[in-house]
Formats: structure tokens, C-alpha cells, sequence
């Protein structure tokens, strides 16, 4: 599986819970909004993570 930012973009607007983290890494660690899209890919969906499906179903959807 790989990251592809509009995905990521997508999944993050259908979710609450992980539009907070993503605010929540932008300013806790002074990142731009596409730096912390990626960390946030590797943190909740990459290597089982809780929304790997979600983020894969998006992939079948295209």
C-alpha cells in the first residue's frame, strides 16, 4: 500500500476523530499541512492500522 495525498486528503475530511490529529500534529510539531498529512498516513493507516481499510476501500472506489 502507498500513500497518495488525495486519499489521504479524502479520508481525513470523512473523519472527525482524525481532522483533530491532524490539527493536533500541525501545531504541536510546527508542520505544514502536507508534512503532517503524511506523518498522520504513517500513524493511523500504514502497517495495520486502525483506518487502513477505510483508506484502502477509497482506493477500490476509483
Amino acid at each position: 500500500m502507498r500513500y497518495i495525498k488525495s486519499q489521504m486528503k479524502q479520508l481525513v475530511r470523512e473523519d472527525s476523530r482524525l481532522q483533530q490529529k491532524l490539527k493536533q500534529l500541525m501545531e504541536e510539531h510546527d508542520l505544514e499541512k502536507s508534512f503532517a498529512l503524511k506523518a498522520l498516513y504513517h500513524a493511523e493507516v500504514a502497517d495495520s492500522g486502525k483506518y487502513m481499510e477505510a483508506y484502502q476501500e477509497l482506493d477500490h472506489l476509483k
